[in-house]
């Protein structure tokens, strides 16, 4: 559209080009090529733009970066051609409904609003919509972080980090790194809005380029957005503002209370009025497929959080509840310990169902744990996620919850969580 003509590029032999045309709009221009790379066009290609889930390290990346090929992301090529002022959202856990939830303040206050990115919306898709007035919010990965180079939002937050994808940046240090990437083309005039609970994110606070803004759910700030009990309240030096009673809200969990108080602090950063924020944050519900209520029978409640792709988002999820759960859990391993998911699931859970590539690994961990007493909790195995959703039926009772919350990613049996997600709820339905 913006008149370049690019050559579509796919490693996979055994696409044909009849195929990947059908996916290209009517009368494109571009080329495409499948199978192997050639090499004349190894040395002509000036810019070369990843889809997120391709690794930087491969080596016909690095042969082209040696090349002299400019190496972008989707994200880097949409900041190219978009305009507007930007609120970019990463952390390992609870992007999607900070971001959703940082639109929906938006759309209340500004009239042109986009929210893109990771949360479905290709940034690239609305680039060329955007205009001077456009308020975008962006749910940003460390996957499209690795390959940013310009990219300046006017605020950035990175809402935690703890293990994750480590299968992809190999070093915690690395995905830290990757994550911070978000701040880098900041100055003091632009906010970083960080939680001060997380002790990566406080840290990075220190040497932040932007100004700082930070939330907490421990500790009462001078500066920023903290809970003072139940309250959660917007200080700016000597002037305290109630936003909200966490009583008033529809989000059921304290990470959740963790996600509001970012969203405040981003919203206030970008310049929407307190009534404004505080209206949206007490009317917003949970997002699809993040401890989603599925329906209850038999007086049993079932809950859909299949976005818990890690084990903090899983331990965020048994926080949520105030009973001991019947949870399935297990998925794609993405070689993430699972260390700090056995005491936890030892503490709230008292049946386990297990079954994905990573069963053998969760049951081990809650073997392990110091708590664990055989039988407490009871684990079972299942080799699908049906077989696992008809033995949560067989063994609950009225008064139970189960709640599918795998602690990892969904490709061993999925395409991608969302379609785990639907699946478990048309499998509860149909009990």
């Amino acid at each position: 559209a913006a008149g370049a003509v690019p050559t579509l590029y796919d490693s996979n032999e055994k696409l044909t080009e009849a195929e990947v045309r059908k996916r290209l709009p009517e009368g494109s221009k571009c080329k495409v090529v499948l199978g192997e790379f050639p090499e004349n066009l190894k040395k002509e290609t000036e810019l070369v733009v990843l889809s997120p889930g391709v690794p930087v390290d491969l080596p016909l990346v690095e042969e082209l970066r040696t090349n002299g090929a400019a190496i972008w992301g989707e994200v880097e090529l949409a900041y190219h051609f978009g305009k507007g002022k930007i609120a970019a959202i990463t952390g390992t856990n609870g992007k999607t409904t900070t971001t959703t939830l940082v639109g929906e303040i938006f759309k209340s206050y500004y009239p042109e609003v986009f929210v893109v990115g990771n949360i479905g919306t290709a940034y690239t898709q609305e680039a060329l919509k955007m205009t001077d007035n456009s308020v975008i919010a962006a749910e940003i990965s460390s996957f499209q972080l690795e390959t940013i180079e310009n990219f300046h939002p006017k605020v950035s937050a990175i809402l935690n980090i703890t293990p994750d994808h480590l299968n992809r940046h190999h070093t915690m240090q690395c995905y830290i790194e990757t994550k911070e990437k978000i701040a880098e083309n900041q100055t003091r005039d632009d906010t970083c809005v960080l939680n001060y609970d997380d002790e990566e994110t406080r840290r990075f606070g220190g040497s932040c380029k932007a100004s700082v803004l930070y939330f907490s759910r421990e500790h009462i700030l001078d500066q920023g957005v903290y809970m003072d009990g139940t309250a959660i309240v917007y200080a700016d030096e000597s002037v305290r503002t109630k936003i909200c009673d966490v009583s008033e809200l529809k989000l059921l969990g304290t990470h959740n209370y963790e996600n509001v108080m970012a969203a405040v602090a981003i919203a206030a950063a970008m310049g929407v009025p307190f009534p404004y924020i505080r209206e949206t944050v007490i009317h917003f519900t949970a997002v699809e497929h993040r401890i989603e209520f599925v329906r209850e029978l038999d007086g049993v409640k079932y809950y859909n959080d299949s976005i818990a792709s890690s084990p903090s988002r899983t331990i965020a999820g048994l926080h949520s509840f105030r009973q001991k759960l019947v949870l399935i859990a297990g998925g794609y391993d993405k070689k993430i310990p699972f260390d700090a998911l056995g005491p936890e699931i030892c503490a709230h859970v008292r049946l386990l169902i297990l079954c994905g590539a990573t069963a053998e690994k969760i049951g081990a961990a809650v073997k392990s744990a110091p708590d664990y007493r055989p039988g407490q909790p009871e684990i079972l195995h299942a080799q699908t996620l049906e077989e696992a959703v008809r033995l949560a039926k067989r063994h609950t009772v009225p008064g139970d919850i189960v709640t599918l919350s795998p602690a990892c990613a969904a490709f061993d049996q999925f395409k991608n969580f969302m379609v785990r997600g639907e699946t478990y709820k048309t499998l509860v339905r149909a009990l």
